[in-house]
């Protein structure tokens, strides 16, 4: 499996905005589907965003729409997930996966994530 790197989390306020960046180190993964998830103290994992292979078709949690964005670079090997407008509720570790299966022309949660990252701590200060 691949093993992801996650970075750019931090502390915010309230308004504020963050990039976080995932890159597998030593491997490339531009042809697969590649997602966001978090998980906040005392709650279970969330499904943020995923985008397919080419980075032409994205999809989100409702909640988090017209505020985050993902994105990818396959030249550079990186996915991006830009915040903005954050709030205290976007305050967890978030994740970066990878889709099991290379090729995929879908996003979504359906997506089979089976390599993931250690997680990158967003915090969002009122």
């Amino acid at each position: 499996q691949v093993q992801l790197v996650e970075s750019g989390g931090g502390l915010v306020q309230t308004g504020g905005s963050l990039r976080l960046s995932c890159a597998p180190p030593g491997r490339t993964f531009s042809t697969h589907a590649m997602g966001w998830f978090r998980q906040a103290p005392g709650k279970e994992r969330e499904y943020v965003a995923s985008i397919d292979w080419t980075g032409t078709k994205v999809d989100y949690v409702d909640s988090v729409k017209g505020r985050f964005t993902i994105s990818r670079d396959n030249g550079q090997n990186t996915v991006y997930l830009q915040m903005n407008s954050l709030t205290p509720e976007d305050t967890a570790v978030y994740y970066c996966a990878a889709d099991s299966r290379p090729w995929a022309f879908v996003a979504g949660p359906m997506l089979d994530f089976g390599s993931w990252g250690q997680g990158t701590q967003v915090t969002v200060s009122s």
